[in-house]
């Protein structure tokens, strides 16, 4: 998923994140820092969201059905990677992957799994932390091999 297709995304799902969430466009507008005016624009159609306001929405109302719909379980792993061009190398405790995760390979204490929801890749170590994570499905089968190749020397 790109920048360009999330913001997409957000745009035209903005009404049914609002109405979720139980406010009207004047208390969004507010919450979200937009005018109301441009709520509006964008709930219409007319207008897309930008960037910060994709991710201030994501991140704001991430526990939602609406955003779990389009990103998972974790709304804020999707936009670290999308704003870091595709790859995060941070390491972060998630829940293992028990829900949105498929299971792509497990080697020497690493797995590597793809969201099914907005299909990227992350690399997880035998205590469930991601170290990695990439839209890029080819990055992240050389990342798996690279980090299975170093154990294995060690």
């Amino acid at each position: 998923m790109t920048k360009e297709e999330l913001i997409g995304i957000v745009s035209e799902k903005m009404r049914d994140i609002r109405t979720e969430a139980g406010y009207s466009q004047d208390r969004m507008a507010e919450i979200i820092g937009l005018s109301k005016k441009t709520l509006v624009q964008i709930e219409k159609g007319r207008a897309k969201a930008g960037w910060s306001t994709v991710v201030t929405v994501c991140a704001l109302f991430r526990e939602t059905v609406s955003i779990r719909s389009l990103l998972g379980s974790d709304a804020l792993e999707v936009l670290e990677t999308i704003a870091r061009d595709g790859i995060d190398f941070r390491k972060q405790k998630t829940l293992g992957g028990k829900i949105w995760w498929r299971e792509i390979a497990r080697r020497d204490g690493y797995i590597l799994q793809q969201n099914m929801l907005s299909s990227h890749y992350r690399i997880l170590d035998s205590d469930y932390y991601r170290i990695y994570s990439s839209f890029d499905e080819q990055a992240a089968m050389e990342c798996f091999h690279d980090l299975n190749s170093v154990k294995n020397k060690n």
